[in-house]
């Protein structure tokens, strides 16, 4: 019985779909809200156009505006296929005439569905996947946010205190931030005094409190010019630092609502055996994951869709040339990349495992890649034989005599 493909390109407010057979003739091209009553409609009718024919859906995005239709299309049973952006860049070009509309990319996109036989089915994930997703994707934001409002404060207190901008790590100092709310020009530090500035900051609950105001009012009395623009400036440093304060406190609570849903994986004790991988890092992996090694098949296609396995780049009599992959998830390389930094400090078998390379001439980054590599095996076996990972002693040497 022969098959049909329909191919979505989907937008924001809209998505086009267009329905051909296997000979690659249009069957039906509509443009749909992204509206479930509409979706539900578009179903139908190619459902009903297919006679009972099988039908595989192909899209564009896997996430964002199109995350409705995919729901929509795996409540009713229909496959569907991912075709990333640059894919279909790429292939339109071999497509009859310049121009590009909705129309041809939904096109494209059922047509590359008919052809190839490289494309991977879209899973849905368990539902524990999906909540980490959300949660970790929203706790990448806050601290991107933090980030940057901590860049912006510091160059704002550049232009007009900079012996304090220098004075403390802002990124590690809760203690200096609080300073901030409250003081942040060289006269009010000077006219309030170290002890004021002591039994202020303790009335806070700042640790070392003693030390923040030595070092602050060291800071004041190195400057004793007021720099065009101060008062306004002190006004945006205390914003800003009010600003870090409040997303310390959403991204420890968004901390705890991840370690909570994490733990409630099934994976989740045997990820957590492995050194370097905490429950912000297992949940980012369990998240890119979707939950379920049996997608990958193999560890090496994990790795491959990590970015940790090389691919060839050779040409004519140059062979043997290796390189990363364009196309990977660069947070689930994250995952790996981080999780071996701390492991390579904390775990005496990723210690000698990362010696050795080191050993072998490889740099620091190199040899860290090569261990995320050799830890993507570990953990790939574990969770295959739900079992957890257990630091082997090294033998002891026999006794003399």
């Amino acid at each position: 019985m022969p098959e049909l493909w329909a191919g979505t390109d989907a937008g924001k407010a809209e998505h086009h779909c267009v329905l051909i057979d296997a000979d690659g003739k249009r069957k039906l091209s509509r443009r749909v809200a992204n509206d479930e009553t509409a979706l539900l409609k578009l179903i139908a009718d190619v459902l009903a156009l297919s006679e009972g024919q099988p039908v595989t859906w192909a899209i564009d995005l896997n996430a964002g505006g199109a995350a409705l239709m995919i729901a929509l299309l795996n409540d009713n049973g229909q496959p569907v296929l991912y075709i990333p952006g640059r894919t279909l860049h790429h292939a339109s070009g071999s497509y009859r005439g310049e121009g590009k509309t909705d129309a041809k990319d939904a096109f494209v996109i059922a047509d590359q569905a008919r052809m190839r036989r490289d494309l991977q089915l879209m899973h849905r994930g368990d539902d524990i996947a999906v909540d980490l997703r959300i949660l970790t994707s929203h706790r990448l934001d806050l601290a991107a946010d933090r980030t940057r409002a901590i860049n912006r404060m510091r160059a704002q207190m550049l232009e007009h205190f900079p012996a304090l901008e220098r004075a403390f790590d802002y990124k590690t100092s809760k203690a200096s931030l609080v300073l901030l709310t409250g003081y942040q020009t060289p006269t009010a530090l000077r006219r309030l005094g170290k002890n004021r500035l002591v039994t202020w900051l303790r009335n806070r609950k700042v640790r070392n409190s003693e030390l923040v105001a030595v070092i602050a009012i060291e800071a004041a009395e190195a400057q004793h010019t007021a720099v065009p623009g101060e008062k306004p400036a002190a006004a945006v440093v205390a914003k800003l630092a009010r600003q870090v304060i409040a997303l310390d406190e959403e991204i420890a609570e968004t901390d705890l609502l991840i370690e909570h849903r994490f733990r409630d994986h099934p994976h989740a004790e045997v990820i957590l055996s492995m050194p370097g991988l905490g429950p912000v890092l297992g949940a980012e992996f369990i998240a890119h994951t979707g939950g379920d090694m049996s997608v990958f098949g193999t560890s090496d296609r994990l790795a491959g869709v990590a970015g940790l396995a090389p691919v060839p780049k050779d040409s004519g009599r140059i062979s043997g040339n290796m390189r990363r992959p364009r196309r990977y998830c660069r947070r689930l390389l994250r995952v790996f990349y981080m999780s071996a930094m701390i492991a390579a400090r904390c775990c005496p078998v990723s210690r000698a495992f990362y010696e050795r390379k080191r050993a072998e001439g490889k740099g620091h980054r190199q040899a860290i890649i090569a261990l995320a590599r050799r830890r993507l095996n570990v953990l790939w076996a574990l969770i295959r034989d739900n079992r957890t990972f257990e630091i082997t002693a090294p033998p002891s040497p026999a006794p003399l005599g």
